[in-house]
């Protein structure tokens, strides 16, 4: 089974010249999700898909069509994908680039750039509106890749943090998008039908590991951060997960986004 790492770049251009061509050279993963690409195909750096092409990555994109410059997600695999899907069955969701599945043998690693909202607002009625189809989306394809022998993790920023030992501040944040109640029900919810959180699983008891933080203030510093980049495995996958590494930045400034990648080493089935 795969290494399989996911980083939400905060648009790729501006991610490639500071460090992340950098990163993903050093990477020793199989698949690498990428979400906020911000990017057409014809617009990814030229020193990035060098570099792709150089180290053998495929490359699949799903690109948002409905706000260029904005969303965009990825996956980078080092063998030929067998499929390649984009989207789920939402046509306003799917334009706007926020979910990607690629078929590898036995495993299916999906890309996913969950809305973010603003309680109170209408930028919220549409992450709930998200909520209720992708939802939907998940629980069916827990059954099908149950019912073909096949594992599945879905690698992203879900703009969630799931519990109180997600967020620093968690006491602040109760009334705000990502830490609303109806949120972490959605997300208990996914659990409960059979989706293995697996970071969580592999650090039960401590705080985080926080995968953002604002660039606002000293908050990367001090570890104010939030726990919003996810893998999400059916439970066979999960159960092979050996451990899970967020690859924190050294300092602030030689951070190449505010967020940091997500990295999973899954044992041989």
């Amino acid at each position: 089974m795969p290494t399989v790492s996911t980083a939400n770049v905060n648009g790729v251009r501006a991610a490639a010249g500071k460090g992340l061509c950098e990163w993903i050279s050093g990477s020793e993963a199989e698949a690498i999700c990428l979400q906020e690409v911000r990017a057409l195909p014809e617009e990814i750096p030229a020193a990035l898909t060098e570099l792709l092409a150089e180290h053998g990555w495929w490359t699949s994109l799903a690109p948002s069509r409905s706000a260029k410059g904005h969303s965009g997600v990825a996956v980078l695999t080092r063998t030929e994908p067998e499929a390649v899907r984009t989207g789920f069955g939402d046509a306003e969701i799917d334009a706007q680039g926020r979910y990607l599945e690629v078929d590898l043998p036995g495993l299916t690693v999906a890309s996913l750039y969950l809305t973010k909202g603003v309680t109170g607002t209408a930028k919220q009625e549409a992450k709930d509106r998200f909520l209720d189809a992708f939802g939907a989306y998940l629980r069916a394809a827990f059954d099908r890749a149950a019912a073909d022998g096949r594992e599945m993790v879905v690698c992203g920023d879900w703009n969630i943090a799931p519990a109180e030992l997600d967020l620093r501040n968690w006491k602040t944040n109760r009334r705000n998008s990502g830490f609303l109640p109806h949120e972490r029900e959605w997300w208990a919810g996914l659990l409960a039908h059979g989706w293995v959180d697996v970071v969580r699983e592999l650090h039960p008891d401590v705080d985080g590991p926080y995968s953002w933080w604002t660039y606002r203030g000293r908050a990367f510093d001090n570890d104010v951060g939030w726990r919003i980049d996810h893998q999400l495995a059916t439970p066979g996958l999960a159960a092979r997960a050996k451990d899970a590494l967020v690859e924190r930045a050294p300092s602030h400034d030689s951070r190449w986004s505010d967020h940091a990648p997500v990295t999973v080493r899954y044992r041989p089935s």
